[in-house]
């Protein structure tokens, strides 16, 4: 990369955002361009890219515009470190208050599941509850009695992924561990899994390729990126994928 400037063009293809983004930003004081050519073009410095990458993540993260520019701001001004902090620990507490509720809803849910499924026993007959048994297990991902199966089994008997026995345990050790960026995207998710390795980079397309023709979901696909290699998903059930690679990148997955 060289320290020539960019035009707004460029620095918004590089990007893949709308060059009326760009100037939106530049408004809010949050993009700033480095000079005007002698035509007038605004021309960007070569860290504007960081800057605008930065920009992007904390909005995907949900943070107010005026709290992106003190964050911006937070580096350079004086006492300004304990309001970037402040910042970013409320947030990050407002999405562990939401998170919370819905595993809490997530939990009692299934126990109202589960007591359902047994009162249809007592009302229509035994074949009738089996068969309601079956349907809660294809929506829940998880057997009668709470068979014990790691997190990740179930996951993967949700997904209805295709991969099976030493070629499936292959492609997950590629990728477990791995530091990975997540976050929604339209009607799915992007999974950014940073730095380049051969094998892991393999292990997704292999993963995209063995869910190609799962009727639950949109055919996953995997792009290389400037930080790594991408994965994408798309559809209602493409938020499996995610709960997926965050098991992964746990050190119990």
């Amino acid at each position: 990369m060289t320290n020539r400037p960019m035009t707004i063009g460029a620095l918004a293809r590089r990007l893949n955002v709308s060059t009326s983004t760009l100037r939106f930003y530049e408004r809010e004081g949050l993009l700033v361009p480095e000079r005007r050519s002698a035509a007038g073009y605004r021309l960007y410095p070569q860290s504007a890219e960081q800057t605008l990458r930065f920009i992007r993540r904390a909005q995907r993260l949900g943070f107010a515009l005026n709290d992106i520019r003190l964050l911006l701001q937070g580096d350079g001004a004086a006492g300004a470190g304990g309001d970037v902090m402040d910042i970013a620990e409320q947030r990050f507490l407002d999405i562990e208050r939401r998170l919370t509720e819905m595993l809490v809803l997530r939990h009692e849910l299934e126990f109202f599941l589960e007591d359902l499924t047994a009162r249809v026993g007592r009302v229509a007959g035994g074949q009738a509850g089996r068969l309601y048994r079956d349907l809660l297990d294809q929506v829940c991902g998880h057997e009668a009695h709470h068979k014990a199966s790691s997190s990740l089994s179930r996951l993967m008997q949700r997904l209805g992924c295709s991969l099976a026995g030493p070629e499936r345990e292959k492609v997950f050790a590629a990728l477990r561990g791995r530091h990975l960026h997540i976050w929604r995207e339209d009607d799915g998710y992007s999974i950014l899994l940073t730095g380049r390795d051969p094998d892991a980079e393999q292990a997704l397309r292999q993963l995209a390729a063995s869910e190609a023709d799962c009727h639950a979901h949109v055919e996953p696909h995997v792009t290389e990126a400037e930080e790594g290699c991408l994965f994408q998903a798309r559809g209602p059930n493409a938020f499996l994928f995610a709960q997926l690679f965050l098991a992964l990148e746990s050190a119990e997955a």
